[in-house]
């Protein structure tokens, strides 16, 4: 509600006073004055006498928000040199003038036209002069004043926000502060009390107070709490005039929450809980859930459950739910309803986060008594142990009782149980096992270098519930015994120098053996009895499961013994003692002067002929030159032309016609393939072409060296056989036939090689229709006059 008081002034005034000549002073708040002047001219002495006529006006003061049904009354413009005879137009120019301020030329009356709001402009500043009408000069200098808007109480106190959002925590004191509220007036805080604001309650007594002045919201009430009411809704009023009757007003809206603080510890809504555990619950089994509620929220509501005592406490844990805050109770070891039937836990409820403050409200923490009974299943068959393990020696005989495995029911009724073995795991069927006893037998022999070890399964069955069973596995170890002969470890290659010296090492020999003795391998080396003295080399053991071969006379020939055979006997030291024969092959060989071998049968091979190195480089020079004069043979002879088969015209045959300047037929693009140009649908796909140089990589010829044969001859014929059958070998003959035109050919086959017809019977007027390519066959056959003459 708004409340307007008006109060009209008339103020007016027109004084008239005479000073002397000073600096300038303000002209909108002093009337323009009259001065007199008098002084003396320097030239003529003359009295000179001025007068300065004068604005007389007060400062004007006017109303905002005018309502009155007339224009309101400004003030009145009057100067001294007014008569009252209509001789003077008073003028005003600057804000406003002519359309919120209008003046009466005459009587210098200034009125208000409209409505002026001071909030929008609350000081006009206006020119003011006179002009005289008969000679337009003015008659005063424009001065400048001012008119000034006083202010109503029109305008009530807004808000800064239509809506506040605070939080304050819940159990606060009395006068802890929440928020502070805003509101400004428009009007003039300089003039009256019109845009003094006071703040005060309307809405949210008696938990929240407001400071009149600061618009400070404060707590009322001590230890709100959350849980009985979380939201609060306060209106606050700001009414201007100093909260006095008359002011105008305004409201918001502030929501106030109360935030959570831990100020309640959990509670268990019940003091015990039952649950019931199968005995056969693998670890880890969830049995139930238990909740304390905690009227809080957040992390003040956490909780973090515990066992924290009972004669279950080994057997079952508890874990925290942190989605739901629940406790959930598992198994931790394996339960025997045999052996226990009922456990007892305490479980305890604490408060992760406890708020020091509320500590004296009590222990934030309950608990709560489980019980859990154990539920009795039948059970498959328990073995004694958790795997077995059995060593058996494999020269065991078929049938033999390598070990025994053992389960039984753990149950009251204590079944009769029967074993087998998974087969799976013994696919060659080696083991078996008595289905009464567990015990296990072979049903075939063993070989430890084959295989090691061997890995089974045992099965247990009850015979009452054949689904009740369990699996056990059993590693078989198998025992070496020595059964296997050592034997070189690898082949050697031995060779002497002929220029050898007796007491030369020339090869260490090694040797391995499958078998593996507990105490490691020991060798022993030796020559066979019948070359126990042996005239040329000896064993000698080295003690290191190594032997070395060592020369026994000074220089060996290849001409008398190339190679020589020396037989090796090795043993081992385990039981029974296992020997074997290896027999070492020594060549003699050709050394240098460091004994590098240089070469150790070619030449040994031609020696006994009585072959210097000067013979095999004159063979080889024959070989060479023979080579050439092949080659030179085969390029003369494709260079040599042929005589043609028919000498002259009149010389026709009927087998075969050769012209020189014809090449392949319509079709012949095989370059001269006869397979092709006689049957063309049976092609030899790998035939090798002789009129160029084979594209075929051929393997390198392995020619019998030269002196694995003495007789001379007889080698260089085997050489130019050799170079007669290589394909490779120049020169490249061609052979071309045109016994075939190809399908497509009007003529078909020029030939008459395959004709089943007779002369008698041909008619080859038809040659001439085909033009000059086919007049020589035409004067040839189509004549009357031919060979048959």
């Amino acid at each position: 509600m708004r409340t307007h008081s008006f109060v009209t002034v008339l103020l007016w005034s027109s004084v008239f006073y005479v000073v002397h000549m000073m600096p300038s002073q303000k002209r909108t708040n002093k009337h323009s004055h009259s001065e007199r002047i008098t002084g003396t001219s320097e030239n003529d002495g003359k009295t000179l006498h001025r007068t300065k006529r004068g604005w007389m006006w007060n400062q004007f003061f006017l109303l905002e928000e005018y309502t009155g049904p007339d224009t309101q009354y400004v003030g009145k413009l009057h100067t001294d040199q007014d008569k009252g005879d209509g001789n003077l137009k008073y003028i005003l120019t600057g804000d406003g003038a002519g359309s919120l301020f209008i003046i009466d030329e005459n009587t210098g009356d200034i009125h208000a036209a409209k409505k002026l709001d001071r909030e929008e402009k609350s000081l006009y500043v206006l020119r003011a002069k006179a002009i005289d009408r008969k000679t337009g000069r003015q008659v005063e200098p424009e001065s400048e004043f001012i008119i000034k808007i006083h202010d109503i109480n029109d305008n009530e106190p807004k808000f800064t926000k239509d809506l506040y959002i605070a939080s304050i925590p819940e159990m606060s004191g009395v006068g802890t502060s929440v928020i502070q509220v805003t509101a400004t007036d428009a009007d003039d805080a300089n003039y009256g009390n019109s845009a003094k604001v006071v703040y005060s309650i309307l809405q949210g007594q008696p938990y929240f107070s407001v400071d009149p002045e600061t618009g400070i919201i404060r707590t009322a009430l001590p230890d709100m709490s959350r849980e009985n009411r979380e939201q609060y809704q306060v209106v606050i009023q700001a009414k201007d005039m100093g909260g006095q009757m008359g002011g105008l007003s305004g409201t918001t809206t502030v929501n106030i929450t109360l935030t959570d603080v831990n100020d309640n510890p959990p509670r268990f809504p019940q003091s015990t809980y039952q649950f019931i555990s199968p005995e056969s619950a693998p670890p880890g089994t969830p049995l139930g859930r238990i909740k304390a509620n905690d009227p809080d929220v957040g992390e003040n509501a956490e909780i973090e459950y515990s066992i924290s005592n009972g004669d279950g406490s080994d057997m079952f844990d508890i874990i925290t739910d942190k989605d739901t805050q629940e406790g959930i109770i598992t198994v931790k070891k394996h339960l025997d309803f045999e052996n226990k039937v009922l456990y007892t836990l305490r479980v305890e409820a604490t408060n992760t986060h406890p708020d020091p403050r509320f500590l004296q409200l009590g222990p934030f923490k309950d608990t709560a008594l489980v019980k859990i009974s154990v539920e009795d299943i039948d059970e498959p068959p328990v073995f004694s142990r958790p795997w077995y393990l059995i060593e058996v020696d494999e020269d065991a005989k078929e049938g033999s009782i390598i070990g025994q495995v053992v389960a039984q029911d753990p149950d009251i009724a204590k079944n009769a149980i029967k074993y087998s073995v998974d087969r799976h795991t013994d696919l060659d069927r080696i083991f078996n096992i008595y289905s009464g006893n567990g015990s296990l037998f072979l049903s075939k022999p063993l070989d430890r270098e084959e295989t090691p070890w061997h890995n089974i399964t045992v099965i247990a069955t009850e015979i009452n519930n054949p689904k009740q069973s369990s699996q056990i596995p059993v590693f078989i170890r198998i025992l070496d015994i020595n059964d296997h002969a050592p034997e070189f470890a690898n082949y050697y290659e031995t060779f002497v120098c002929e220029n050898a010296k007796a007491g030369q090492l020339i090869q260490t020999v090694s040797a391995i053996d499958k078998d593996q003795p507990p105490r490691g391998h020991k060798f022993f080396f030796e020559l066979v009895p019948e070359f126990a003295v042996h005239p040329n080399f000896s064993v000698v053991d080295n003690k290191d499961n190594t032997a070395g071969i060592m020369t026994r006379r000074n220089g060996y020939s290849r001409s008398k013994m190339s190679t020589y055979l020396l037989p090796i006997i090795i043993f081992d030291n385990d039981y029974p003692i296992q020997s074997s024969t290896g027999t070492l092959t020594i060549r003699v060989c050709a050394c240098d002067s460091r004994g590098n071998m240089q070469s150790c049968s070619a030449e040994a091979l031609l020696l006994p002929a009585g072959l210097s190195t000067g013979a095999l480089v004159a063979i080889l020079l024959c070989i060479i030159i023979l080579l050439v004069l092949v080659v030179l043979f085969t390029a003369l002879k494709r260079q040599r032309k042929k005589e043609p088969l028919i000498i002259s015209k009149d010389d026709v045959r009927d087998n075969i016609v050769t012209y020189n300047d014809e090449g392949g037929g319509e079709e012949d693009t095989q370059a001269f393939d006869i397979g092709t140009l006689r049957n063309p649908e049976a092609r030899e796909e790998s035939k090798m072409r002789r009129d160029v140089i084979p594209e075929t990589i051929f393997q390198i010829r392995r020619t019998a060296p030269l002196w694995e044969n003495i007789d001379v001859q007889d080698f260089i014929h085997r050489r130019l056989k050799e170079n007669d059958l290589d394909p490779a070998a120049p020169p490249y003959d061609s052979l071309a036939t045109y016994a075939y035109e190809g399908n497509d050919s009007i003529a078909n086959s020029l030939s008459s090689l395959e004709s089943l017809t007779t002369e008698g019977n041909q008619d080859y007027d038809y040659l001439s229709d085909w033009g000059p390519r086919f007049k020589k066959l035409a004067d040839m056959y189509g004549g009357e006059d031919s060979d048959r003459d």
